[in-house]
C-alpha cells in the first residue's frame, strides 16, 4: 500500500518538481530543436516537454507505461499548441505503429527506467523514418571510473527510490548497439545536481 502510494502519488510529484526547473527547461528546449513533422515522445511523464517542442512539430504522439498527475497533465496537453495523441503503452513491447511512421522520436530522462532498453530502442528504430532523428537527453554512467563504481554500488537503491531508474547505463553505447549512428553527442554534468545522478548524455542519432 505504501509503495503504491509512493509510486503513484509521491514520486510523480517529486519528478515534476525536480525536473521542472528553469535550467532543465532550457536543456529540454535546446535538445528538442531538431524535432519536426510527426514526432513520437517515449516516456511522456508529467508533460514537461510539451512547451519545449518547436513549431516544426506538426503532430505529437506521446506514450508512457503509467499515467501520472492526470489533472495537471490534462491541462498541459490542453494548452499545447500542437495536436497531441496520448497512449498508455510499455515502450519495451512492440509499438502499435507501422514501420517508418514518424519523422522524429524524442526521449528525455526516460532511457534510464525502461526495463528492456535494447528492445525499446529496436522499436524506436523500426518506427522512425530512415532519415529521421532520434533525439535524446538522458542521464547515465560516468566516464570517471571511481564515480561509475559508486553508481554501480548505489544502483539497487536507486531503482527503489527512483521507481526503476538506473544510474549506470552507458546511454551512447546502448543506442549504437541498437542500430543507430550517433551524429552528435554532448557529455556534461547537470547543473546543481549530484554527479551520481547528473552525468548527462545529449545528442542526435539516426538509424543505420
Amino acid at each position: 500500500m505504501l509503495r503504491e502510494l509512493y509510486t503513484r502519488r509521491v514520486f510523480p510529484w517529486l519528478l515534476d518538481r525536480l525536473l521542472g526547473n528553469e535550467e532543465i527547461g532550457r536543456l529540454r528546449r535546446e535538445t528538442l530543436q531538431p524535432a519536426c513533422g510527426k514526432t513520437l515522445e517515449i516516456g511522456f511523464g508529467t508533460g514537461l516537454n510539451l512547451p519545449c517542442f518547436p513549431p516544426t512539430v506538426s503532430e505529437l504522439t506521446i506514450i508512457d507505461s503509467e499515467l501520472m498527475m492526470e489533472s495537471r497533465v490534462a491541462a498541459r496537453i490542453a494548452a499545447a499548441p500542437i495536436p497531441v495523441n496520448r497512449l498508455r503503452i510499455d515502450a519495451q513491447g512492440r509499438l502499435p505503429f507501422p514501420d517508418h511512421s514518424f519523422d522524429c522520436v524524442a526521449t528525455t530522462f526516460t532511457l534510464c527506467s525502461i526495463g528492456n532498453l535494447p528492445a525499446a530502442l529496436t522499436e524506436i528504430r523500426r518506427v522512425l523514418k530512415p532519415d529521421g532523428p532520434f533525439i535524446f537527453l538522458e542521464h547515465g554512467r560516468s566516464d570517471q571510473p571511481e564515480l561509475a563504481a559508486w553508481q554501480d554500488r548505489l544502483n539497487p537503491l536507486q531503482q527503489i527510490v527512483g521507481v526503476g531508474c538506473n544510474l549506470n547505463r552507458r546511454i551512447d553505447q546502448l543506442i549504437t548497439a541498437s542500430g543507430f549512428t550517433i551524429a552528435q553527442l554532448d557529455r556534461f554534468p547537470l547543473p546543481h545536481a549530484p554527479r551520481l545522478i547528473g552525468e548527462m548524455y545529449r545528442g542526435t542519432a539516426f538509424p543505420q
